[in-house]
């Protein structure tokens, strides 16, 4: 039995954690409701490009790297997206000559031909979920910390309303606003309590396992090993052959069977040390971490990331995003997590005015404690 000492600690624990994460955690939660519909939202961003058709038999990636060359010659072709169920056409994102570092364009290109579109309009899913998972220009850890904090919050509001099964019904609209806001605030959180721990716990681990998996490599590598490696060489001024895109996709498949891509990633193209890198899903598993890394010049693969086969911790790293941003399962998982992944939102807004309402209840009961003790000494 918890003592009524301890209930009092884990509530002011609760109550000063949801207030200094509140804004932060608002902002998180809303995004991430909505970031489920990011490849949605960027289509009806771009009424044009959903009118775009569809094809069974998308266009090679020989044939989508050759439009892109013609139609951005000089640019360096970074990555091409794949079609997949809600994006009917091809994606890439071009780096054009002369064009600043981090600037890149996103460029259209149909599924059916590989014919070069244009540039992409507006990109504002892509925003909501950099919004989400960096907070635009924060690092990631950070958004990881808040889902550590809300497992915290979590934790700490079970143990203080530990007649959960009794709270499930409770809502008593005739009382204060401050009752109201309570009622509805345990009601939400008891609800969507199984969701809330899904949520806080995969956030948490992409945001931080990261951090932790870094800082155990600085510890474990001999300081040899990381010692500041020799500048790579100048790369020869004669452009090297390169292996076809559709074979290199090919051989990545077979040295991952069930690969289902969804970005391509060039580095070095045309240079002897280029690497075409495939990423994405497994069709047969819900993991989405699978990578094959390619010389593009000899076709060997260099480097295979096999979730299902590369360990435990592995495994459990690869079904992290899909379970957190729910895009296994269709429209209608989205929908759900979209109304469920609101009641964090909601949470931190209601935790909030509870707390500003329970602050000014105290400073009126002062005051008019205040004014009856003056009252009591006038009269004496």
């Amino acid at each position: 039995m918890t003592s009524q000492r301890t209930l009092n600690r884990l509530f002011t624990l609760h109550s000063w954690a949801g207030i200094v994460t509140g804004l932060l955690m608002f902002i998180v939660c809303f995004s991430g409701a909505v970031v489920v519909f990011k490849n949605e939202i960027d289509l009806w961003a771009n009424p044009s490009l959903a009118k775009l058709p569809r094809s069974e038999k998308p266009a090679s990636l020989d044939a989508v790297l050759t439009q892109l060359q013609t139609r951005y010659p000089g640019a360096t072709v970074e990555t091409i997206a794949l079609p997949d169920a809600v994006n009917p056409s091809y994606f890439a994102f071009v780096r054009e000559r002369g064009a600043p570092a981090n600037t890149r364009t996103k460029v259209a290109m149909r599924s059916d031909t590989g014919a070069v579109v244009g540039p992409v309009d507006s990109q504002l899913g892509q925003y909501l979920r950099m919004l989400h998972v960096f907070l635009f220009f924060g690092p990631r850890w950070i958004v990881g910390f808040l889902g550590a904090a809300m497992l915290v919050l979590i934790a700490t509001g079970i143990v203080i309303h530990r007649k959960i099964l009794a709270e499930l019904f409770t809502q008593r609209w005739g009382r204060s606003f401050r009752v109201v806001m309570s009622d509805l605030h345990k009601s939400a959180g008891i609800w969507g309590l199984g969701f809330h721990i899904l949520i806080a716990a995969t956030g948490a681990w992409m945001g931080l396992a990261p951090l932790f998996e870094q800082g155990y490599q600085y510890i474990t590598t001999p300081a040899a090993m990381t010692a500041t490696k020799p500048a790579r060489k100048a790369e020869a001024s004669e452009p090297v052959p390169m292996q076809s895109l559709d074979t290199l996709y090919a051989t990545a498949q077979q040295a991952v069977p069930g690969l289902e891509a969804r970005y391509v990633s060039l580095r070095r193209w045309g240079t002897g040390t280029a690497e075409a890198g495939f990423t994405g899903n497994l069709s047969d598993h819900l993991a989405s971490t699978a990578r094959v890394d390619i010389h593009a010049a000899t076709g060997v693969p260099k480097k295979v990331h096999d979730p299902r086969t590369a360990g435990f911790w592995s495994l459990v790293n690869g079904l992290m995003e899909p379970l957190h941003f729910g895009d296994f399962g269709g429209l209608a998982l989205k929908w759900l997590y979209f109304f469920l992944g609101m009641t964090p939102a909601f949470l931190s807004i209601s935790g909030t005015l509870i707390w500003l309402d329970a602050r000014q209840q105290r400073r009126r009961d002062a005051e008019a404690a205040q004014g009856a003790a003056g009252g009591i000494a006038a009269a004496g």
